[in-house]
């Protein structure tokens, strides 16, 4: 048995952490400002379990195109080094043995089409996964009405506020791809 407050919490909640996953993706979609986001989150073999690189190494930008790596570890540069190289980002890692430095070079007209594009399909993504949850609730209400644990109205009522959330959610969905998009075509 649920009543509404109970549906209307567990599908913000769900929801919530939607966002949350969102804004974690969206930190590693580069724009033309280094940004230890992008490679926070790389996953290093360290000891043979992959790691992500925020808790092998000290992560910095001290000048607007470049990320500063400082590994707690100095054997573990080399690791470090092959994780960037093959990760997705497409970034050559300078290494003096102490430091490794990340230059970030200006996108292209054609790279920031590419990267909105891969943020809007992200965006879309999250968009499918709160409907997803909506549908969820909307399921959880029908059967407690049907076990009798909501009246029709309650029901009613319950589909109005899943409905009022998902409203909420898509916007932010929106408004923090809108966000990005615009960070990534601003020069």
């Amino acid at each position: 048995m649920s009543s509404i407050e109970e549906i209307c919490i567990e599908a913000e909640e769900r929801m919530e952490k939607t966002i949350s996953l969102l804004g974690d993706h969206l930190k590693g979609v580069r724009t033309g400002r280094a940004n230890t986001g992008l490679v926070d989150s790389i996953r290093v073999e360290y000891y043979g379990s992959p790691t992500p690189l925020k808790q092998l190494a000290r992560l910095s930008t001290p000048e607007p195109q470049q990320i500063l790596i400082q590994p707690f570890d100095q054997t573990a540069i080399g690791d470090i080094v092959k994780a960037i190289q093959t990760s997705p980002l497409g970034l050559t890692p300078v290494s003096d043995n102490k430091v490794i430095r990340l230059n970030i070079p200006s996108l292209s007209v054609e790279q920031r089409k590419k990267l909105e594009a891969r943020v809007k399909e992200l965006a879309e993504e999250a968009r499918i996964s709160i409907r997803n949850i909506r549908r969820d609730a909307n399921k959880h209400a029908d059967t407690s009405m049907a076990d009798k644990a909501l009246t029709e109205d309650d029901h009613d009522k319950c589909k109005e506020e899943v409905q009022d959330l998902t409203k909420k959610f898509e916007g932010k969905v929106n408004e923090i791809a809108e966000k990005k998009a615009a960070e990534i075509l601003q020069d």
